[in-house]
Order: C-alpha cells, then sequence, then structure tokens
C-alpha cells in the first residue's frame, strides 16, 4: 500500500502543477483536460480546459491533483500539508522561498529541535507544505 497526495484546485491545477514541476525538480507525468474526457460534457464550457487530472513525479515521490468545478464541491484544502522530507539544506531553502513567493509563510525554515530546518508555507496556490531537513534524510 501507499499513499498519495491528491490536490484540489479551483482552476489553477496546470499553472500549479507547472509550478510545483519547476520547483521540486520533477516531471509531469499526465496531465488530462475535462473536456479531453467522457466527464467532459457534464462540465461547464468555461471549465472545458481546465484539469480533470494532473499527475507529477518527484524521484520515487507522487503527487496528484485537479480543478474541482464549482459544481462538484469545494475546492479550498484544510488540515492537510503536504510534507517534504529532504537532506539537502540548500534545496530545502530554495523550495521553501519559491514557495513563499506569493504565498504565506506559517512558520519561517529555521533550526529546529529535530531538524536542520523545518519550516511551514502555504503557496499562491492555497497548498499548505513543511519542509523538514533533518539529519539522515535524503
Amino acid at each position: 500500500m501507499r499513499f498519495i497526495a491528491y490536490l484540489s484546485f479551483d482552476g489553477r491545477c496546470r499553472e500549479a502543477f507547472e509550478f510545483y514541476a519547476k520547483v521540486l525538480d520533477g516531471t509531469i507525468v499526465d496531465m488530462i483536460a475535462h473536456g479531453d474526457t467522457p466527464a467532459g460534457e457534464h462540465v461547464s464550457k468555461d471549465w472545458q480546459d481546465k484539469i480533470i487530472n494532473a499527475y507529477l513525479k518527484v524521484g520515487e515521490a507522487e503527487l496528484m491533483g485537479a480543478d474541482s468545478p464549482p459544481e462538484f464541491g469545494d475546492a479550498t484544502m484544510q488540515g492537510v500539508s503536504i510534507s517534504i522530507q529532504i537532506g539537502d539544506e540548500a534545496r530545502a531553502e530554495r523550495i521553501f522561498n519559491a514557495f513563499a513567493d506569493g504565498g504565506t509563510v506559517t512558520m519561517p525554515l529555521e533550526q529546529t529541535f529535530w531538524a536542520k530546518k523545518f519550516g511551514m508555507v502555504k503557496d499562491r496556490y492555497g497548498t499548505s507544505w513543511m519542509i523538514n531537513c533533518a539529519d539522515g534524510q535524503k
């Protein structure tokens, strides 16, 4: 068994996943628009180019997401953070700063009793991230 985070967006999934691929040095494996599926007929005209499924790989890590049309529910993410475990302090700082640009820092990236650096940030797309740079992390 494995768990993969699946993020919901209000119409900015493509933009968010392209940003995540760049910041995290990942590869977008799949990006399917609502209009390119049989489900497209059930989505309004202005949502045809929005994403029904996005799939990003970063090494062995995976992240998925989609745009959630208003008629299918609320796209806001609450009570969830994506935790990145990373050993490279410079890379941790670069990722944290990229997410903080246009976002909101909820805890600055700094040394803690358990990590060389730890910080929490909500990015410009509403995704909450925890960056944990501890000894023994890859």
